[in-house]
């Protein structure tokens, strides 16, 4: 890799950055002297003072990744072609944009946060690339990585074909539970993306098997309500970037730049005004069972489906108050597809368990182990969300057994 005086940590003011990496932080006039004179309300203020230390300079480089990766994606989405597809042994498909964003994300955060015992949990490898016939893909991704590595001027740096092989395989860690490991989707919801529909590019970093921040840069996502129409939807932009951190709650933003906002998951406790979030892709999550569930809980309105992690960011900002995600039978998920999203919708002040109601666990490595789908929604309506789940799963299985 040719790197040219590289110092990551000087930034040169540009007049036309798109993007905003500033991180924003709680007036120190939150916390009133007169806060501080009460016991609980200092401890309070300690420990969101401690919270807010830890991870700052992850944060704003999973920021500034997701920002330049979801720019490489935004580029290749406009000028998509049947050419651009590749198909992995899976069948699934596979865009130029995927590598190149694997590549950005881990050569940015290599570059932010110098480290030798970097690790990247990914979900691409070169493997295609490397075979004959990968070529010319490989010199169209590296021209994107190049071309958006030099976007707005931080880094002089240009890298070669072999680099951004190495970048992209930097994602074959096994993660697991002890130390640092950064969890990656380069392009969550490649169908997707495909269609021109909703995508996300979904970074998280695991410490000592716990999810403490994470990003989903979402470029199709209106800055306004999804699926909500009493809900405002005035601000008319396209866009958003939400981020979290542990013990210091989510923020969104506009991806092109704006001042970052705190969001809230809803507060609606009744499950019939409640409206349900799920895959789009029928092949992805079983809608029957999702269906029977909202019959249960007696939810009036249709069910929104829209592809990708971009469903944690409407659901932690109010746009819908349930998720429902029921793979068919013998799949297995994989922590990318969850980890960022889990965390910006429970700093949120909303819940992610699986079926049964016991909390995700991304210690295992590259795979959830879990009962039987994940449902993710304010604290108010778990209790009868989950009622409701076991009641369809039972019935679930009762039907199949009189077949």
């Amino acid at each position: 890799m040719a790197i040219m005086a590289l110092n990551p940590l000087a930034r040169v003011p540009k007049p036309h950055l798109h993007f905003s990496l500033s991180i924003p932080h709680r007036s120190s006039s939150s916390f009133s002297r007169q806060s501080l004179l009460n016991p609980s309300r200092r401890r309070r203020a300690a420990s969101f003072m401690a919270s807010a230390s830890l991870y700052h300079k992850e944060l704003a480089a999973a920021k500034r990744a997701a920002s330049l990766a979801a720019r490489l994606c935004q580029a290749v989405q406009k000028a998509i072609l049947i050419s651009d597809v590749q198909s992995k042994a899976d069948k699934s498909p596979v865009t130029v944009a995927d590598y190149g964003s694997q590549a950005v994300v881990s050569l940015v955060l290599k570059m932010e946060l110098p480290s030798e015992s970097f690790s990247l949990v990914a979900e691409e490898d070169s493997g295609d690339l490397r075979n004959d016939g990968g070529q010319d893909t490989l010199k169209r991704i590296t021209k994107l990585v190049n071309d958006t590595l030099s976007m707005d001027g931080t880094y002089n740096i240009t890298v070669s074909e072999e680099d951004v092989l190495a970048a992209i395989d930097s994602g074959k860690s096994e993660g697991g539970p002890s130390g640092q490991h950064w969890v990656l989707d380069p392009i969550d919801g490649t169908k997707g993306f495909l269609r021109g529909d909703q995508y996300a590019i979904a970074l998280a970093l695991l410490d000592e098997g716990k999810v403490v921040l994470g990003v989903l840069a979402c470029p199709n996502l209106p800055l306004g309500s999804i699926g909500n129409p009493d809900k405002d939807t005035s601000q008319n932009q396209t866009g958003c970037l939400f981020s979290a951190k542990i013990g210091c709650g989510t923020d969104m933003q506009l991806l092109n730049g704006s001042t970052a906002n705190r969001i809230h998951v809803t507060s609606i406790e009744n499950p019939a005004d409640a409206s349900i979030f799920e895959s789009y892709e029928a092949a992805h999550s079983q809608h029957d069972l999702s269906s029977s569930i909202a019959q249960k809980l007696g939810v009036r309105a249709p069910p929104v489906r829209i592809d990708s992690q971009a469903k944690y960011g409407a659901l932690a900002r109010g746009d819908g108050a349930i998720y429902l995600r029921f793979p068919r039978p013998g799949y297995r998920e994989k922590i990318w597809d969850h980890a960022a999203g889990c965390i910006v919708v429970s700093e949120a002040g909303g819940v992610a368990t699986d079926a049964a109601g016991n909390d995700l666990d991304f210690s295992k490595g590259r795979y959830l182990d879990l009962d039987t789908g994940i449902v993710v929604t304010n604290k108010k309506l778990m209790p009868s969300l989950l009622n409701a789940v076991q009641h369809a799963l039972k019935e679930q299985i009762q039907n199949a057994a009189l077949l």
